[in-house]
């Protein structure tokens, strides 16, 4: 049987759609876009997410090997399963800071240049994976002290969004630190993607640092949250205006988003903007907007909403 004489349906329809006219002018916006963002016309390979997916994977069970590696060990393994896996890790991250050195260049440095400076950075944010997993912890055990229905620290560790979101944030915000603001990014977004949680990589957090359910927190590139700090579902620490210079464009990393200091309990659905600072020990309760600072142990609600029964008429 001759198969071009008895196509699908599917097939024949693929031939009425000139896809070389469309490939032809996808090509020619294609390298319109790259003229404008490349005035140098280098074409460089951007870091890939699913790469840095799998290195926060690696990332993650090298930090807990008893609990996300999926593995059972005995006492002579777990180091050697510890450094392999931050081995590999690390070296897919390397080649990852490798093209956003590139991209941030503009174009391709020398081969063993670039890797050289790219272990250098890796180097740097080893030296870093201690202070981290203390940090996690901290942020677990104030989990398990903030939550009643927490049976365990592992359970958190397993089973919550806001501690899926610190891991993937603690490692963002050291690369972001390290001068990786693409890498760091596509970490914050991954972790985004997966929990409804929006962290910037940029924003400083403190230990002890508790999201409850977490769906729908947004917390900007400029906030700095302190110790012991807890937050409830949909709470926003962000921005109240986009300064711009002379010609319009906005400015930059400009501070533009909250201090909370220490000890301070913002509950669901509260959206706090601009440079303001929510001092230590402050409650905001659900829903409040806020857009000016508070002194330390302030409570800060909602106005009463005022309510009257209205009868046979009354009131008309």
């Amino acid at each position: 049987m001759n198969a071009r004489l008895h196509r699908l349906p599917s097939e024949q329809s693929l031939d009425d759609l000139k896809l070389e006219g469309i490939v032809s002018e996808l090509e020619q916006l294609r390298n319109e876009s790259l003229q404008v963002r490349r005035q140098k016309g280098i074409h460089v390979r951007l870091p890939s997410r699913k790469i840095l997916t799998s290195v926060i994977e690696g990332l993650s069970a090298a930090l807990y090997p008893n609990r996300l590696s999926g593995r059972e060990f005995t006492s002579d393994s777990i180091n050697y399963f510890v450094g392999h896996t931050l081995e590999t890790s690390l070296r897919q991250l390397a080649e990852q800071i490798v093209h956003e050195l590139n991209f941030e260049t503009e174009t391709s440095l020398a081969e063993e240049d670039a890797y050289r400076r790219a272990m250098q950075i890796v180097g740097e944010f080893a030296r870093t994976l201690p202070m981290i997993r203390s940090l996690l912890d901290s942020d677990m055990e104030a989990a398990f002290r903030g939550d009643p229905a927490a049976r365990s620290v592992d359970e958190i560790l397993a089973c919550y969004p806001g501690i899926f979101a610190m891991i993937h944030h603690r490692v963002a915000h050291e690369l972001y630190r390290l001068g990786l603001p693409m890498i760091a990014r596509m970490v914050a977004e991954i972790a985004h993607s997966l929990t409804g949680i929006d962290i910037h990589p940029g924003a400083r957090i403190g230990r002890s640092f508790f999201i409850d359910h977490g769906t729908g927190v947004v917390i900007g590139e400029t906030a700095v949250i302190g110790d012991r700090v807890r937050l409830y579902q949909a709470v926003t620490l962000g921005a109240k205006n986009f300064p711009t210079d002379e010609q319009g464009n906005l400015l930059k990393g400009h501070p533009r988003h909250p201090l909370v200091e220490d000890d301070v309990v913002i509950y669901a659905g509260a959206t706090i903007l601009g440079r303001i600072t929510i001092g230590k020990g402050s409650v905001i309760g659900g829903n409040v907007w806020l857009t000016r600072s508070v002194p330390p142990c302030s409570q800060i609600s909602q106005a009463k909403v005022r309510s009257e029964d209205y009868t046979e008429g009354s009131g008309i």
